[in-house]
């Protein structure tokens, strides 16, 4: 019986890949699935089937996903934290060029040349003047936010002769090694601020990032510093930033999430969200989702979710299941006791939590009725149950 994956929308092929036909049925279309991938889609009005036992985005935000829903049943949603953390460095750099060199106005004044062909060299001379910018090297970058695209931000800006500091009060120790001994760490956002001729954000859009980058920290800049934000649009205040280009606080804004508001202003760089477009972070998050979402289906093991613990046992010839629960005592009491009933040796068991959500893995020596799998999910507090049996292969 084949696995039923629905896309909402286009997946690159050498994602598709790691699903092979012959145990996946994968459609744009179908009744039932078992699980989601998507990128863009916005799934917040979508009624999203029961048979549902995950979500995978090919993408690190998952904005358009609704977890909290999700979490509530038991359904772990996967991203791709990193995969497309090249192709939004790659971005940051061109936008911070582009800002430093008044690359768009100056483009624009060539573009846009109306006078006679004969003038045309001594005008474009006499004009650049107006255009005049600055380099990189001895600048100032703050980078808030050292995840995977952070690290990458502040270790190349540090190649180009910038000088790099950076804030992150959850920075975990697999970052920490990857960044270069030469960073900065702020201990404050103002200390950061304060210290910045360009800052760059790369943080998720959460309440308590809503608006981060407001009136008050922008005013803190070294005056005709450069804002560039390649995370979310809510994560900076427009008002505030437009404020600040008019008053020359800020030299410009480049940012991936245009406004109407914010294309108006001479100052602004609105991209239309390139950040992961390209076909190596299209194809990098289809096949680390895809492989993970396999996994988790064939084997119940975690990588890479939102918003369940990472879970990873080794698959032997043992029966597995696997468990999804509010994390609250006895839980793990409950399940092994209703196993020990039915005569069921538990040979290996995986339990992890994250915040409100537990998770747990169990292998078994034989096969579980089907009426005890019914017991299990009566408990209180279960919320997904998944009898996995014996491994394929």
């Amino acid at each position: 019986m084949h696995t039923k994956i629905l896309t909402l929308n286009d997946i690159a092929v050498a994602g598709l890949r790691m699903l092979p036909r012959e145990h996946y049925e994968v459609a744009s279309e179908m009744v039932n699935p078992d699980a989601i991938i998507l990128r863009s889609f916005n799934m917040h009005a979508m009624d999203i089937p029961q048979s549902v036992a995950a979500v995978a985005r090919a993408g690190a935000g998952v904005n358009n996903i609704p977890v909290e829903q999700l979490s509530q049943r038991g359904i772990p949603v996967f991203n791709a934290p990193g995969a497309n953390a090249n192709a939004v460095k790659e971005l940051v750099f061109a936008g911070l060029l582009m800002a430093a060199r008044n690359l768009c106005p100056a483009w624009d004044y060539v573009r846009n040349f109306k006078g006679a062909e004969a003038d045309f060299a001594a005008t474009v001379e006499a004009g650049k003047k107006q255009f005049v910018g600055f380099e990189l090297p001895g600048r100032t970058l703050g980078v808030i936010g050292l995840g995977a695209i952070g690290v990458e931000v502040a270790n190349t800006a540090l190649a180009l002769g910038m000088n790099v500091i950076g804030y992150d009060p959850d920075l975990t120790v697999q970052r920490a090694l990857q960044l270069s001994s030469g960073i900065a760490h702020a201990d404050t956002l103002d200390q950061l601020f304060t210290r910045a001729d360009a800052v760059s954000v790369h943080v998720p859009l959460v309440e308590d990032t809503r608006g981060l980058v407001n009136h008050d920290r922008l005013a803190l800049m070294v005056k005709g510093g450069v804002l560039l934000n390649f995370s979310r649009g809510g994560v900076v205040d427009n008002e505030d930033v437009l404020a600040a280009l008019n008053s020359g606080q800020l030299h410009a804004y480049v940012c991936d999430f245009p406004t109407l508001e914010l294309i108006a202003h001479k100052k602004v760089i609105a991209l239309p969200h390139l950040g992961a477009s390209t076909n190596e972070a299209e194809e990098n998050c289809a096949v680390m989702v895809a492989r993970n979402l396999r996994d988790f289906l064939e084997n119940g093991n975690i990588r890479n979710s939102v918003n369940f613990p990472e879970a990873i046992m080794p698959r032997d010839n043992s029966y597995r299941m696997t468990v999804a629960n509010m994390n609250v005592p006895n839980m793990v009491g409950q399940i092994t006791t209703c196993l020990a009933e039915a005569d069921l040796n538990i040979e290996d068991l995986l339990n992890k939590s994250k915040g409100g959500l537990a998770y747990t893995v169990v292998d078994l020596n034989a096969e579980v009725p089907p009426n005890v799998i019914e017991k299990l999910r009566a408990i209180k507090g279960v919320q997904a149950l998944r009898y996995l049996g014996k491994a394929t292969s």
